[in-house]
């Protein structure tokens, strides 16, 4: 029997038990306690913590995520965190909503039911489960493949079909050069009907119930993915609220899902599209809206006049929500009123989308 150890979290007085050998924010997952968490590698930073009590070894991490002056106070990475005595832990960033809402962990077997190409680099997938998953909209999975060739690859992607949704999952997948998921399903390495090991869910970007003020929706690539899914799972809600919804893209080539939104919208009048092309001076028949979609969204902020209320999800790649960060902070907003993922191109620092 493998030894065990007690983790308790100050100051949300939430005791749980840790294996030999498993991260204490695996852990915690394992047991449906959502803990702050972004990477789940140590490059991120989302789940520091301070060490109150108790023995810990620290898998390999980011010196961006924990300098040595944090480690010498006692700063920790939880996703990096080896128990080797009972813990006591502080939590720097919680929220009690995610707490309250939190899902177990659990590992689902599939298979990929549909590849579909929606534009010269993004693809959708769908897989079937074997069982049902529960989870909110905007969150995501860790997707297990081999390749026909025998290369074992895993990658994280937010699902873009609503939770009622629980055994045939949906997703947007940007295809990178260097990306071995996306790939490998243009080269044939992965096709339909291939068997897939999902675990999950993760990530704290999804969609809040009962809220006040409009709904800002910000994405950029397959950052359409979990937008997608808070965008419909709004709607079914049955919540009335004004919904802005932002998709940057290069060209009208990037654009996707046109007909689907025409209709959504045709049939929600409090829902407001705006496409934002960054590279379509030479589209004389472009009439939308150019740029950067930050800046269109600095632009609707101060004519809506927000001041900070309302929600903000915005899912994509780094510089765009490096960018936007700022933007919504002048225009009034608060960290606890904003909810980013961040798509990398590999499995290294974040959901790699």
């Amino acid at each position: 029997m493998s030894e065990t150890h007690t983790v308790r979290l100050s100051p949300v007085g939430v005791e749980f038990d840790v294996e030999h050998g498993e991260t204490v924010l695996n852990a915690a997952f394992r047991q449906g306690i959502a803990l702050p968490h972004g990477c789940k590698e140590g490059q991120c930073s989302a789940c520091k913590s301070v060490l109150l009590d108790g023995e810990v070894d620290m898998l390999k991490y980011s010196t961006f995520a924990l300098n040595d002056m944090e480690k010498e106070s006692g700063h920790v990475l939880l996703c990096r965190c080896i128990a080797f005595s009972d813990l006591e832990v502080e939590l720097l960033n919680y929220d009690e909503e995610i707490l309250a809402k939190a899902i177990a962990v659990k590992t689902y077997k599939g298979r990929i039911a549909r590849i579909e190409h929606l534009t010269h680099d993004i693809r959708g997938i769908e897989i079937e489960l074997g069982s049902p998953m529960k989870f909110w909209a905007g969150q995501y999975v860790d997707i297990t493949v081999t390749t026909q060739k025998g290369e074992t690859i895993t990658r994280s992607f937010s699902m873009a079909n609503t939770p009622d949704q629980t055994e045939k999952l949906s997703f947007i997948i940007k295809k990178y050069p260097e990306g071995k998921f996306s790939g490998e399903l243009d080269s044939g390495g992965i096709t339909a009907g291939a068997e897939v090991t999902v675990v999950g869910p993760y990530g704290t970007c999804f969609r809040r119930d009962e809220r006040q003020g409009p709904l800002i929706l910000v994405g950029a690539g397959s950052g359409m993915s979990p937008i997608w899914s808070i965008l419909n799972d709004h709607l079914k809600s049955g919540e009335k609220r004004p919904v802005y919804f932002f998709y940057g893209a290069r060209t009208r080539n990037d654009l996707f899902y046109l007909d689907r939104i025409a209709e959504l919208v045709g049939n929600h009048s409090d829902v407001t599209f705006i496409p934002v092309l960054s590279h379509a001076n030479d589209d004389a028949e472009w009439q939308g809206q150019r740029g950067f979609v930050h800046q269109s969204v600095d632009t609707m902020l101060k004519q809506l006049a927000v001041d900070g209320q309302g929600d903000v999800h915005a899912c994509g790649p780094p510089p765009m929500i490096d960018a936007l960060q700022p933007v919504l902070f002048m225009n009034g907003f608060e960290t606890e009123r904003i909810f980013f993922d961040k798509f990398t191109t590999s499995a290294g620092a974040t959901p790699a989308h």
